[in-house]
């Protein structure tokens, strides 16, 4: 059984994958992206981006991004910028 993680849940998923261009953010071959997973907040999310990206350190055109799926499902959410 899964642990309780305390606090609100903020879902982030974190993937990868080999890049076409440095300069992009555009994926080489898209069944090749490599999900990682789901997690509950950012803390453990960025634990895992950190323990992945580490591993591909080599290879410049392999990047791992996280992204805030809480934003995403429920955008009314979002910290709105200043102004």
């Amino acid at each position: 059984m899964p642990e309780k993680t305390p606090g609100k849940q903020l879902l982030h998923l974190v993937l990868g994958g080999e890049l076409s261009s440095l300069d992009e953010t555009e994926f080489k071959d898209l069944d090749k992206i490599d999900i990682v997973g789901v997690y509950p907040n950012y803390a453990t999310a960025y634990s895992a981006w950190k323990a992945k990206a580490q591993r591909t350190v080599d290879n410049a055109h392999m990047r791992y991004f996280i992204v805030h799926l809480h934003r995403l499902l429920d955008p009314d959410s979002a910290p709105r910028p200043a102004g």
